[in-house]
């Protein structure tokens, strides 16, 4: 149980913060609507440079008093996790080469072999395209070594916690199935024809996240790639709204971390307005590491 001094605290870093969406943290905390505990919301980057990888004192805190963290998806069912391989290939045993015409297939196979992939192009052609793009982005931040925020947590919370899903595996990969894969196979010829500014564009979400900067993340976002922006309700808001309906419940039951994808958060689609919404109180809290002498939350 969250103690008295906790929520003193939690108030008190908070307070030099404006009450605007517009404060550069990625952690919030939820509070009102008959709330004796707050729970809190962390906004993650999947891949990160693994310098770039780190927890702050605030966020060290509500990990080690909250009830329970939740996920986009269960991080801890490691079963879950292994089989997930089966849902990052296409149905009907579809292969990249059935996409596209020979001579845009040779020039993807040619991007593989002159940039080196954690899997084999042998392998990768029966994968969603929009998952190959994202071992694209991925290479793109230019560091030996990358982690994510999510891992970085679930090592802090060393299994002392219960850690939950917001969402399944399985759900998570029929979203990939909902957008054609010739969609999908266009925009990874896209990416690859537009290399450096996709490098460029994935830098500078990195930066703005290690600045904390939920508006300018969002509005990267809302950009991305015009050949996604029809899917961004799927992608995006659909299930932004999903997880505001089930946090309504789950916050009045227990303290929780709902940490799950920075662009999440923002916008007037965002899970923090569209909890504000729900009557609950979205304060932002400092998101940083305290100074020898000063207690975190």
């Amino acid at each position: 149980m969250l103690k008295k001094s906790l929520l003193l605290s939690a108030g008190l870093l908070s307070a030099c913060l404006t009450f605007s969406q517009t404060a550069h943290t990625l952690l919030w905390e939820i509070s009102g609507k008959g709330l004796t505990r707050p729970s809190y919301l962390f906004g993650t980057m999947h891949v990160l440079c693994a310098d770039d990888a780190s927890l702050s004192d605030s966020l060290k805190s509500v990990i080690a008093h909250c009830d329970e963290v939740y996920f986009e998806i269960n991080l801890s069912d490691m079963s879950g996790m292994m089989s997930a391989m089966k849902y990052m290939r296409m149905n009907d045993s579809k292969k990249l080469s059935d996409l596209l015409d020979a001579k845009q297939y040779e020039k993807v196979k040619a991007y593989f072999a002159e940039h080196a992939s954690v899997l084999p192009f042998g392998m990768l052609e029966r994968f969603k395209p929009l998952l190959i793009s994202s071992l694209i982005e991925e290479s793109n931040l230019d560091c030996k070594t990358t982690d994510g925020m999510e891992m970085m947590i679930m090592k802090e919370l060393n299994h002392n916690k219960p850690v939950k899903g917001l969402e399944t595996v399985e759900f998570q990969a029929s979203l990939f199935d909902s957008i054609p894969y010739e969609q999908q196979a266009k925009d990874l010829l896209n990416y690859i024809d537009s290399a450096e500014e996709y490098k460029k564009m994935t830098l500078d979400l990195s930066d703005l996240y290690k600045k904390q900067d939920l508006d300018q993340i969002d509005l990267l976002s809302s950009k991305g790639d015009p050949g996604m922006s029809g899917y961004m309700d799927l992608l995006l808001y659909d299930r932004n709204r999903k997880w505001a309906k089930t946090l309504n419940e789950l916050v009045q039951q227990k303290s929780l971390l709902v940490a799950v994808g920075a662009a999440h958060l923002p916008g007037e689609n965002g899970v923090i307005s569209l909890l504000r919404k729900k009557g609950y109180t979205l304060r932002p809290v400092k998101n940083e590491s305290i100074p020898p002498g000063r207690n975190a939350l």
